[in-house]
């Protein structure tokens, strides 16, 4: 009887074990897969003339940015310090689902800011300086 219990432990915990492997493989794969944007915001029609990007109505935008930001899409965000917008990079699967991102933002679609997007390719600075 002990043999089998601990037969069982055993095959319970390699499966338990296999499955974290697995997921942690997966996340590093999904992690891969992801294409950087970076967007640039600017003043739109409905950007509210003479007023810093600090007193723009941006409540909405903020949140929006911030629930990005949760799910793992967006990696940076801010406002230009020289009030001209703001800039966001995005990670995410294709270039279809970075410009429904940003189409779906409410400061685009209220006019507030307009916008251009890149793909980004980020370099690995790090590992550079490393080979010096």
């Amino acid at each position: 009887m002990k043999i089998v219990i601990t037969s069982l432990m055993f095959s319970l915990t390699v499966a338990v074990y296999s499955s974290q492997v697995l997921a942690a493989a997966d996340e590093q794969q999904q992690a891969a897969a992801k294409t950087t944007f970076l967007v640039i915001y600017r003043p739109g029609p409905a950007w509210l003339v003479g007023k810093s990007v600090s007193e723009q109505p941006l409540k909405e935008h903020g949140k929006y940015m911030l629930s990005l930001y949760v799910k793992g899409s967006m990696k940076l965000a801010g406002p230009l310090t020289d009030n001209a917008g703001g800039a966001v990079v995005l990670a995410v699967a294709n270039e279809f689902e970075a410009k429904a991102i940003v189409t779906e933002d409410p400061a685009v679609k209220s006019g507030i800011f307009v916008y251009e997007m890149h793909p980004w390719e980020l370099k690995p600075w790090d590992k550079y300086a490393k080979k010096k």
